[in-house]
């Protein structure tokens, strides 16, 4: 199937009427995209994914197989989400009390990598090129270009812009672009 716009989905996935979907993004095998969400140009959703009524996804964002991105949950520009991450919207769920009204918002930011398997419990924000490593559980905020391990996940290094670990000198081995911490324990690009 093709959409109006450009986009491409495959025989065996749902997208429902009201789905807003970017040019040129492609929509795989048993893939069910929710009537309110909105996804932007050049995405891909691998087999099985679930995008839920109120979700953002930018452009350029790669979602690979099994990951369900559930309601209050944005993804902005060239975030990668490996196979099998998962994203929760309550804190405290009971299968006998609706929280509905309770979602709390997660936003990962720009150029971000959620490794395989990878748990993101709601409420958070990750920040713009942080690498989530594989099987890690996100419970607070991450910042930009840190790169989080274990569970809870834990800073235990930075990350350049490329996706490469930094070492002592802040210097991407792939690209040499240079970095410098900040007095709060941020890492910024030098420009």
């Amino acid at each position: 199937m093709n959409g109006e716009e450009g986009w491409s989905a495959h025989p065996t996935a749902i997208v429902d009427e009201g789905a807003r979907i970017g040019a040129r993004t492609r929509i795989w095998h048993w893939t069910h995209v929710c009537a309110g969400a909105e996804i932007g140009e050049d995405c891909s959703l691998g087999q099985n994914v679930f995008v839920g009524n109120r979700v953002r996804i930018g452009n350029t964002v790669r979602i690979q197989n099994n990951v369900s991105v559930y309601d209050n949950v944005v993804l902005e520009d060239s975030v990668f989400c490996g196979p099998s991450c998962v994203f929760t919207n309550v804190l405290n769920p009971r299968a006998e009390v609706s929280r509905k009204s309770e979602y709390r918002d997660t936003h990962v930011r720009r150029g971000a990598t959620l490794g395989a398997n990878a748990t993101i419990v709601c409420g958070v924000t990750i920040g713009e090129y942080a690498f989530i490593g594989a099987g890690a559980v996100v419970t607070r905020n991450v910042p930009a270009f840190a790169l989080m391990v274990g569970v809870p996940a834990q800073r235990i290094g930075w990350m350049s812009h490329h996706g490469e670990r930094l070492g002592p000198d802040l210097v991407c081995p792939a690209t040499g672009r240079q970095y410098r911490l900040a007095e709060d324990d941020r890492l910024e690009e030098i420009a």
